[in-house]
This record gives structure tokens, sequence and C-alpha cells, in this order.
């Protein structure tokens, strides 16, 4: 089975029907992203935002409005403020987690350096909420704004919670609500406020958002174990080598022997990593079922998205939507 191709297939039929409405949120994201002072903010933007992405979290926000029946225009502005957000939290977290790759390309970090990737991210978040007040809805802005404080927080506990042994599941989930699912959350969740639709139907569409995003990231966690280079835009194990204490391998420490966990220690809290220490760790995984039961919490979690749809309007997008929540579990099928 060509994985990449059916991962593509229903993000390929919500960017079919919400065609002319990506065309003018990437419209707005060239406009937007220019700058008359600094052509180096262009130069670093472009690199990531025309390198291939699948424009997920903005499709969000489109599909949304589009299933609520919202005719715009402002959905495409808010679209644009989710992309912004998006692209300049992978500029810092490039610097933070001193990546070398991002959607099979050299990072911006890399291509220019630190101080750039920083600096061009912070323009970016300015943007976004130049972007975000322009509909002139105080609630949409309230969500917006607080989804990147969310981010930051996540990522912030990320550092301290991602090279300690003692990180449960409890916590795992507080880090990835932060840093993933906060921004499909919130990309749902303004699509239906701008359209003013009831609060439950709203409600919905962030309790959609929410669980997507916590499955998209579940599959990351799991594929950067057993996935391609090709398929995850990043090298293999590049979680491992970061120290990063992802639900797979909080799921093997709570089952380790004391050797076992000696092994963790040394490679994740103490950063001693030796050569086929990668290999030994994905025999843990393994050997106490982690890859497995991670696998079936993406499962429940994308059962949850799908179910959250129901109150919502038939529509052939919340089709596409319920068949999106499938797809990207099927990504560790």
């Amino acid at each position: 089975m060509n994985v990449q191709e059916d991962v593509r297939k229903p993000l390929d039929r919500l960017a079919e029907a919400l065609a002319p409405e990506m065309e003018a949120v990437n419209a707005l994201i060239r406009e937007r992203m220019a700058s008359r002072h600094a052509p180096r903010i262009p130069e670093v933007t472009a690199h990531l935002i025309e390198a291939g992405g699948k424009r997920l979290r903005p499709m969000l926000t489109l599909a949304a409005a589009r299933l609520l029946g919202y005719g715009g225009p402002y959905h495409v502005h808010l679209a644009a403020t989710v992309e912004f957000i998006h692209t300049a939290t992978l500029l810092h977290d490039d610097v933070v987690d001193e990546s070398r790759q991002r959607r099979g390309r050299p990072t911006a970090n890399l291509l220019w350096d630190n101080k750039s990737s920083v600096l061009v991210g912070d323009y970016l978040f300015a943007r976004s909420f130049q972007l975000m007040v322009e509909p002139g809805s105080m609630r949409t802005l309230e969500i917006l704004s607080n989804a990147a404080a969310t981010i930051a927080e996540g990522e912030v506990l990320q550092l301290t919670a991602a090279q300690d042994l003692a990180t449960n599941e409890d916590i795992y989930l507080q880090v990835v609500r932060g840093k993933t699912a906060a921004l499909f959350s919130a990309a749902t969740e303004v699509g239906g406020v701008i359209a003013g639709v009831p609060d439950a139907q709203v409600r919905a569409l962030f309790d959609y958002g929410d669980a997507l995003g916590i499955a998209f990231q579940i599959v990351d966690d799991l594929l950067d174990y057993g996935g391609t280079a090709e398929a995850i835009g990043k090298n293999t194990g590049d979680d491992f080598r970061e120290r990063k204490l992802t639900l797979p391998v909080i799921k093997a420490v709570a089952r380790a022997t004391p050797e076992e966990r000696a092994f963790w220690s040394r490679t994740i809290e103490k950063g001693d990593q030796q050569d086929g220490d990668l290999e030994h760790a994905l025999d843990l995984l393994a050997r106490h079922g982690a890859m497995a039961d991670a696998r079936r919490d993406a499962l429940d979690w994308a059962a949850k998205a799908r179910g959250s749809l129901q109150i919502l309007p038939e529509h052939p997008i919340r089709d596409m939507l319920s068949d999106l929540a499938d797809f990207v579990v099927e990504r560790i099928a």
C-alpha cells in the first residue's frame, strides 16, 4: 500500500472542495508575509510556507465555516491567522530542538541562523495578531490569542517534562493539548464562531479539532519510531535522539524492569546515547506492547473526533472531516 498516497486522499478531496477559499488564503499569506524593510523575512517565511505543507489547519477553519453556511469573507483571514501561528511555532521549534530537517528539507535555522528563525517567527506572530483582529470579532480574537498562549505554554511544559521519567500520560496529554491540539481546536472553533451558529455546534467543532490534534500527535510520535524519513518529513528516531518522552516511551517506561529503566534514564534523562541504543529502544517498545497500545489510543481519539461531528449538519464537508480522522490514524495501520 502506498501510505502517503492514501493519507492524502481526504486532504485532496477537502482541498478540491475548498480550492477557491484556499487560493484566497494563500494570496493573503503571500501579501502579509512581505516586508519592505527586511527582505530576509519573506525569504525565511517562503522557505517554510512554500515547502509543500498540506495547509491542514487553515483548511479546517475553511471547512468548518463552509459546513455551517458562512459565506465569507473573514474565514479567509482567520485561516491565514492559523497558518501564520503554525509557521511561527515551527520556526521556533526547530531552533529549540536544533532540528536540521523539516518537511524533507533543511530547516530555516540551518540555512540561515537561529536569530533569523526566532525573529521571523516573532514577525509572523505579530502578523497573525494583525490578521485576527480584522474580522472585528472579540470571540475569535479570544480563541486564537488563547491558542497562541497555550501553544507556548505547552512547549515550555515539554522542556521540563520531555526528559523526566516521572512524566506520565496525563502530563503528556497536557503537553499535546498545548503544543498541537490547541491550534487544531482553535482552527475549527473559529470557523463555527464566524458562522454565527449555536454554542453546541461550536463546541462540537472544538471537540473535533481537539481529538483530531491529539490523534495526529500520537501518530507522529509512533511514526518517529516506525515511519520513514519521507513519510514523516524528518529523520526516523529524531525524538529519541532529542530525548523526548513521547507516548510510546512513557508506556514502556511505566512497564520497565529496573535494568530497562536504567537504560531510559541514561539515554533520555542524561543524554548518554551510544551506538545501538535506538535499536534497543525499539526492542523495548515492542517487548512491552507500547507501540500497539499507543496506536489504540490514537484510534480512540480519532473515533472521538468522528463522533463529535454527529450534531453538525449533514454535508459533504462533514463526511470529509470524518474521513480525515480515519486517515490520520491509517498512517499507522
